[in-house]
This record gives structure tokens, sequence and C-alpha cells, in this order.
């Protein structure tokens, strides 16, 4: 089932989405602020947003620029052909005005959904007996597995793709910060310590080492 994030501070018109989406069996989450959405983003996998743009507090061009790999379609009262241009060049996928015919509010919803199934690629990481999936952030140690959030996903995924160097806790923020929205280097050390102790509920490695005064790297050989 995909799940699609609300991103509107109308109540009305938030529950009229809800209830098209759900209709179709897609799992909806919802936001009515830019800030409650990066919230939701960091605890949850989204495959799709539906994005107003005149949103309390964050703009939702400000969202545009802070999401990354996720499909976003807007829905908005402006009209005019600029700001449809700006915010399509500035990283939204499509662009819907207000009032929206619900048909195709569904087939754009379907086709945004369709391009992201198949321009993803590789979809799993594999090192010595970890296996890192992309669908579901799931990491699978040999027979056993355990869900990650969106950031412990990134980061294991870069302590893989680096497996043979240490990387430093900055350069570490850096890479991640491609993938997910708020992370620094006090809550870097507790999204580590939380994956050590998923990776310790399914094996008795504990694969993450922190190298003292530098940063973290992958053991470089199982040890089961």
């Amino acid at each position: 089932m995909k799940t699609i994030l609300i991103i509107e501070d109308d109540n009305d018109i938030h529950k009229l989405l809800k209830n098209i989406l759900e209709e179709k069996n897609y799992k909806t989450i919802g936001a009515f602020s830019g800030t409650e959405a990066l919230i939701l983003l960091e605890k949850e996998k989204v495959d799709l947003i539906l994005l107003d743009l005149m949103l309390p507090g964050l703009s939702g061009e400000e969202i545009i620029k802070q999401v990354k790999n996720i499909p976003i379609i807007v829905i908005s009262a402006k009209i005019a052909p600029n700001d449809k241009v700006n915010t399509l060049l500035n990283g939204a996928n499509d662009y819907i005005t207000k009032p929206f015919n619900t048909e195709e509010l569904l087939a754009r919803i379907l086709v945004q959904l369709r391009l992201n199934s198949n321009i993803k690629t590789n979809k799993a990481l594999t090192y010595n007996n970890l296996f890192l999936s992309e669908d579901g952030h799931t990491l699978y140690i040999k027979e056993k597995n355990t869900y990650l959030t969106k950031t412990e996903y990134a980061i294991i995924k870069y302590l893989i793709l680096n497996k043979n160097q240490v990387l430093t806790k900055s350069k570490l923020l850096e890479l991640i910060s491609y993938e997910t929205l708020d992370c620094d280097e006090n809550s870097l050390k507790v999204h580590i310590s939380n994956i050590r102790k998923k990776i310790k509920e399914i094996s008795n490695v504990e694969y993450i080492e922190s190298v003292w005064g530098i940063g973290y790297k992958i053991y470089e050989q199982d040890l089961n």
C-alpha cells in the first residue's frame, strides 16, 4: 500500500483529499503546516506528497527545497503561469490548481508513483550478512529483520557505500543531508545508538564501529 502525505492547512480540503485517497486504498498521513510535515517525513516512509504552497510557518516552496527523492504534486490556488513554472523548476513534479478534478488528480498521482517506481535504482544494498532494502527501510541480517527510520536508513546506507573507509562525523552528516531533513552531530550519536540497539535485537554483531576522535565505519568483515 502506497503512503501519501497530505500537506494542507485548510481542514475541508484536507479531509476531502484524505477521503478521495483512502477510497482508492492509499494510506494517508496528514500535516497542517510545513514544520509538522518535516517532522513526519523524518519518521515516516512516504511515497508521494500532495502539497499546498500557502502554509503557516514554513511555506510549500521551502518544503520543495528540502525534500529529496519523493515525488511532489502541488495543489494550489495560485494560478499565475509564473507560479506554476517557478514551482516546477524548483523541484515539484506536478502542479494542479484549485479547484481540482478528482479523476485528474488520481491519474496524476498514479503517473508519479509509476515514474518514481521506474526510476528507482539500487533498491537494495548488501554487505556480508547485511541486506538493506529501500522498500520499507528494512534491514535484514540473515533471516531476521528490523525497521529503520529514514535517518537511520541513510546513515547505514552511506556507511555500507563507504565500507572501505572511516567516515568523519561531518562527512557522514553531509552525505545523509541529501536524504534526511534534520540531523546534527548530537542527534547523530542518538541515531547511531538506536541503530545499534535495533541490530543487537537480531544479531550478535554490532556492525557499526566507532573510530575514536574521527567518526564511524562499517566492520570490514562479518564476525558471525
